[in-house]
């Protein structure tokens, strides 16, 4: 090839790494020859429950529409979450994932000479999204690995069009509450987008994380992004959401795909607003095994970053590498955070108790051969 493709690329794009996801059952199967009934598979925060009965009932009652388009402005699926959120329905964005709802973001409101500010040790999309437009991104040292706000707050300049900020955060699992959000917002100029990503608030206990829908009124400067994919078990077909003003929220539709959430998506998210029942028994599971694997770890003498997710973070004192590597032959698979530049961690997540067990036992195994 004569032609350097890269070179013609855009040069945020050309300094990009491809974001990184969980290995899949059957890829380490296929490298290790393993029986892919015997993996575990705790990288990817997913929810370990399987789908829900009356999500699956409602993608059958759809499939004979398959040769349809979906419904471009997703309307039953704004409907509902317009009235479970307690806002209009033009106040509704719908994604393919909410990581779809923080690219529209950077779309519609990044350019190359304006900067987004987010922290260190947040999630990779946002430096990607940022930097794909050419924008530049503003990295504000953690504090204790979570969010430091007020420097976050400091950070912001006049060329600042986006902040974004994790609670809970991935993939440390920290958090703040409600005082904290409120100082900042109040103190966030009003041309700068504030992004709340929330998806893992379903997690949360009572008031100890603040609802950033309760916000929205008095902050029009506020996005609440969540998903479907942790909670509501349908990571694999990719819908989220914005709530945000009527006037953000059609910026964000004139820059977002047609049809970019799927009939059965939506259909399925439909049923799953409906399902209270699953995301309690979730919340059970998820409550229940970060206490397994606490316990677990404290008796292997770890420490690990005190979570509100659907994972949790351990501190190795060592390169996690090889110890995920010995994991994998192990059958189980975890989540490195190097690329986070978290070296010595391992991010776990939540799984059944007989995933979170297998998971315990195979790393008493592989630390004590080290």
């Amino acid at each position: 090839m004569s032609c350097d493709f890269l070179a013609l690329a855009q040069p945020g794009v050309q300094k990009l790494s491809p974001y990184v996801p969980g290995k899949p059952v059957d890829e380490l199967a296929r490298e290790l020859k393993l029986d892919p009934a015997g993996i575990v598979k705790l990288a990817s925060n997913e929810n370990p429950l399987g789908p829900s009965p009356k999500v699956l009932e409602a993608i059958r009652a759809e499939l004979a529409e398959l040769t349809r388009y979906p419904d471009g402005n997703g309307f039953e699926l704004k409907s509902r979450l317009a009235a479970r959120c307690g806002v209009e329905t033009t106040q509704v964005t719908l994604g393919n994932g909410s990581n779809d709802i923080l690219d529209l973001v950077a779309r519609a409101y990044l350019a190359p000479g304006l900067n987004a500010v987010f922290s260190q040790y947040a999630f990779a999309v946002y430096p990607i999204s940022t930097q794909a437009v050419g924008a530049q991104g503003k990295v504000v040292p953690a504090k204790d690995w979570g969010h430091d706000l007020e420097a976050m707050l400091a950070a912001i300049d006049a060329n600042t069009r986006v902040v974004f900020i994790a609670n809970p955060n991935n993939p440390t699992g920290t958090w703040f509450g409600p005082d904290a959000l409120e100082r900042f917002l109040s103190q966030v100029p009003e041309s700068v987008l504030v992004v709340l990503d929330e998806a893992y608030i379903e997690y949360a206990e009572g008031e100890e994380l603040p609802d950033g829908l309760k916000y929205l009124a008095r902050y029009p400067n506020l996005l609440v992004s969540r998903t479907f994919s942790k909670a509501y078990g349908l990571a694999s077909l990719r819908v989220g959401y914005a709530i945000s003003s009527a006037q953000v929220a059609d910026v964000l539709n004139r820059v977002r795909q047609p049809f970019n959430v799927n009939s059965l998506a939506l259909a399925a998210a439909c049923a799953a607003l409906d399902d209270a029942q699953y995301l309690a028994e979730g919340k059970r599971i998820n409550d229940e095994g970060m206490a397994q694997l606490e316990s677990g770890l404290r008796a292997l003498d770890l420490q690990w970053i005190p979570s509100k997710g659907n994972f949790i973070a351990v501190d190795l004192k060592r390169d996690a590498g090889p110890v995920y590597q010995a994991l994998l032959a192990e059958g189980v698979i975890v989540r490195p955070v190097g690329g986070y530049g978290m070296p010595q961690h391992l991010r776990i997540s939540i799984g059944l108790p007989a995933e979170n067990a297998r998971f315990l036992v195979a790393l008493a195994k592989v630390l004590a051969r080290a």
